[in-house]
């Protein structure tokens, strides 16, 4: 029977574990999150180097937040808990991120300060929090169709107003047609605009001010005024009613709400849709051989999981029984799927295109490389960029002055027509609301990351993409980047009365424990470490390894081996014969001249598509550098082939930082592409920075952008990105600030009606929106035509 086949006889009917218990907004729902055992769902150890010992770093979802001035009140809640050490909120993602301190506070507290203040948070990357989502979705679409439905009543009822001559209309007419818009409307004031009241009310509640308040305001300002036209027709407000206006404006926000938040769903959302891949249950086996369906955070190393077809895997782990194909897009940026059999590894993330596979956990969480992904996403969503943190900044003083613009516009008026007036600070209420400024960085910004995601980039620090906007000058490393991340050994030559297998094996024992491509090559050479027990290993950056190495049996006394280049190990270098690059294996005794055991070829080749991506950046302004530690004139045949002008051999890391800092001082704004493994201070001091990281661990990259798969034009086509994102930006920060420049003045001067005003706040966050979106569409191949600042490359990883 086949595996398939038996899947549904062994398995036993047991209730599916859910991923977290609901979380009801009380401080009974709050307290089940204080289980220790239920913080890993929403949360991992901290690793903060701002956090203290033992802190804690857990991810929740917002509700009810609409604006940058709402994320700075949950902000500054979450921050008077005491226990929390930091607390970050994004506006554009509705996520929040909280460090706190187990022993002195538990989450039940900072979510009951995020409750008291007016929202509810849920906890991240849970399948209730997705659902609470779609309900919000559907909400928000019923509170559309019912402003649009009675908008289309209403203005059938005003139209004969607006149409009719003198006397056509009797007052009785008159004011049969004003109760019924009156009895119209009332679906919309207390059902569709039931947010925007409640947001208003609970920032009076705690004395603060958001842009729904305004909002609320000219909405409650309208209804009221029309009401007392309505119900006594010769008072001051009799003159003329606005129930059309009123429909009207709320549907036209309703309308630029509903398509802002699924343009940003579609955007920003691709990172969420990246961080929620793991499925919330999966088969386990049970001692009797049986399976039963739990919570993938149940798991633990040396379970045994069925993963079915379609699913993906949710945790790293070996194969044990079946052989599938997977599809290890997000992990490697490869988009061809590749076999797994018994005994190869799976990775968490991936996903089971072929048949059902019985797999051994390895490793779960915050262990597994899609861990490390999830943390850099979350971790670069909720960053600020600096065009953000001003607009966040400018947002609060920005709606005061609003209020009291509105106040004087009203004063102003109210001799000449009281109606006049209050429909006039209306007006000035609404079309002056800061939503497309404060969604003008970080939509665009996401947007961008969100791309790149999907392409196998992964953003660190949403403030690179600023700063790689900028760059002028690229600086590659050789081995692993430019070059294949892969070597082989060539030729081995080994001193008299050592054996190749040997001196391979001698040196795979302290290659074992580096990632650096020369060991890898080297240990693979060898397939095994031998009879050799190392100690006190140490890995030199840019130059090798050293270690005590003694024979596994202890016969001899230990001996100081040194495996890196000639400089390393203190000897006379040469180039291979074929242009390889040596790496030697020599005896360090103490005080004495070192003693070479052996030397190994190792080749290397350049990656196809290097050239072209070397052409495109010249093409489009940017100038191109070789810094590389091998033999010079390995470095120098190397950027021959690539085309590259500006080279330098024999660099050591501090060589490689001094380059830098010249250039740098020089006035250029420098990228640095790395393989993140031994140039970490090269990558920390460029302006802005590239790893591959197929072999690094992504928590100690320090690099700003990590590529995950073996595609260098990604690092040029980033780049392209990052321009069109700031031009983005810069777009949408002028045409907020002209879009209010014009409609104030405007609304002030009593030509614009609240229905207009309405449709021009919603239609200028949509446009930001929009705009952003663009960014979306994938990384696109230009032609371009060069000059210095051009955003045009042709590069593209079909063409490369």
């Amino acid at each position: 029977m086949s595996m398939n086949s038996a899947a549904a006889q062994d398995t036993q009917e047991v209730p599916i574990a859910p991923r977290m218990q609901p979380v009801p907004a009380s401080p009974d729902g709050e307290a089940l999150l204080d289980d220790p055992q239920e913080w890993a769902s929403f949360g991992r150890p901290s690793v903060q180097a701002d956090a203290a010992g033992g802190a804690w770093e857990s991810h929740v979802v917002i509700e009810g937040m609409h604006c940058a001035a709402c994320a700075l009140t949950i902000e500054d809640a979450l921050r008077a808990v005491p226990g929390v050490a930091r607390a970050e909120v994004s506006a554009a993602t509705q996520r929040a991120r909280v460090v706190w301190q187990p022993g002195q506070v538990l989450p039940s507290r900072w979510l009951e300060a995020v409750r008291k203040a007016g929202y509810r948070a849920l906890p991240a990357m849970d399948a209730m929090a997705r659902d609470q989502r779609v309900r919000e979705h559907r909400k928000a679409l019923w509170r559309w169709l019912v402003a649009g439905f009675c908008m289309m009543q209403v203005m059938m009822y005003a139209w004969p107003a607006y149409v009719a001559e003198p006397g056509d209309l009797s007052a009785e007419m008159e004011r049969l047609l004003r109760w019924a818009s009156w009895v119209i409307t009332l679906p919309v004031v207390f059902f569709a605009c039931g947010p925007f009241f409640s947001s208003a009310l609970r920032d009076i509640r705690q004395r603060r001010v958001s842009m729904d308040l305004p909002v609320a305001l000219g909405m409650a300002i309208t209804f009221v005024v029309s009401t007392a036209g309505t119900f006594d027709p010769d008072g001051v407000f009799g003159h003329e009613v606005y129930y059309d206006s009123l429909t009207m404006f709320v549907f036209f926000l309703l309308t630029g709400r509903w398509l802002e938040l699924r343009l940003r769903d579609r955007t920003a959302g691709a990172l969420e849709a990246v961080m929620n891949r793991l499925p919330p249950s999966v088969e386990r086996r049970m001692a009797d051989g049986a399976f039963e369906r739990v919570a993938v955070r149940r798991l633990g190393p040396g379970d045994v999981v069925r993963i079915l077809p379609g699913e993906a895997f949710p945790a790293d782990g070996c194969l044990v029984e079946g052989s599938t194909l997977v599809d290890e897009a997000l992990l490697t940026g490869e988009s061809t799927p590749v076999a797994r059999g018994v005994g190869q590894v799976a990775t968490a993330g991936s996903y089971n295109l072929q048949s059902a596979v019985l797999m051994q956990v390895q490793g779960v969480g915050a262990d597994t490389r899609f861990g490390q992904i999830v943390a850099l996403m979350e971790s670069a969503s909720l960053q600020k960029p600096r065009l953000a943190q001003l607009a966040d900044k400018v947002a609060r003083p920005f709606l005061v002055l609003v209020l009291l613009a509105a106040g004087l516009a009203a004063l102003w008026w109210w001799p000449t027509d009281p109606g006049r007036a209050l429909m006039v600070a209306v007006s000035v209420l609404i079309v002056t609301c800061p939503c497309a400024l404060s969604l003008a960085t970080p939509v665009a910004m996401l947007s961008a990351a969100g791309t790149l995601a999907r392409n196998g980039v992964l953003v660190r620090n949403l403030q690179g993409l600023e700063a790689l906007a900028s760059v002028d000058t690229v600086v590659f490393d050789k081995t692993g980047t430019l070059t294949r991340d892969g070597m082989a050994v060539r030729s081995v030559q080994c001193r008299a009365g050592l054996e190749a297998d040997e001196a391979l094996s001698l040196a795979a024992s302290m290659a074992v424990h580096s990632l650096h491509p020369v060991s890898r090559a080297l240990a693979a050479a060898a397939q095994g470490a031998g009879a050799w027990q190392v100690e006190d290993l140490r890995e030199h950056s840019g130059l090798g390894l050293s270690a005590l190495v003694r024979d596994a049996g202890g016969l001899r006394p230990a001996r100081r081996m040194v495996l890196g280049s000639a400089r390393h190990a203190g000897l006379p270098g040469d180039e291979g014969a074929g242009g390889g690059q040596w790496v030697y294996l020599a005896w360090q005794p103490e005080g004495e001249v070192p003693q070479e055991l052996a030397r190994f070829e190792l080749t290397e080749d350049l990656r196809h598509e290097a050239p072209r991506v070397v052409a495109a950046l010249r093409q489009a302004g940017v100038g191109v550098q070789l810094l590389s530690g091998d033999r010079s004139p390995a470095a120098g045949r190397l950027a021959a082939q690539a085309g590259i002008e500006h080279w330098r051999g024999d660099c050591s890391p501090q060589d490689k930082l001094d380059v830098l800092h010249r250039l740098q001082s020089q006035g250029r704004r420098v990228v640095m592409v790395g393989d993140g493994l031994n140039d970490g201070p090269v990558l920390a001091g460029a302006h802005v920075s590239f790893a591959f990281g197929r072999s690094v661990p992504l928590a100690q990259s320090r690099s700003d952008f990590v590529v995950l798969g073996d595609d260098l034009s990604l690092v040029a086509q980033s780049i392209v990105l990052a321009r069109q994102t700031l031009r983005v930006v810069r777009q949408n920060l002028w045409w907020a600030a002209g879009y209010n420049a014009l409609s104030v003045p405007l609304a002030i001067a009593g030509y614009m009606p609240a229905w207009l005003a309405g449709l021009g706040m919603a239609l200028s966050s949509l446009l930001v929106v929009l705009n952003a979106a663009r960014l979306s569409r994938g990384l696109q191949a230009l032609d371009g035509s060069g000059g210095a600042g051009k955003a045009r490359m042709s590069v593209t990883p079909a063409a490369a």
